[in-house]
């Protein structure tokens, strides 16, 4: 895992593309909210957003 990191990281950093971050760090987010929202009981409310 941590090794995708730098090897994105490295690959932004040297084509100059910065603005991948806000993108990857918002993909992060929504993927460990719905794992985490999966068997909780506040699905209901998660599923409401989208």
């Amino acid at each position: 895992m941590f090794e995708l990191v730098k090897d994105l990281w490295a690959f932004m950093r040297v084509r100059r593309k910065f603005w991948l971050a806000p993108v990857l760090v918002v993909m992060l987010l929504l993927g460990a909210l719905i794992v985490l929202g999966q068997g909780s009981a506040a699905a209901p409310f998660i599923y409401t957003l989208f």
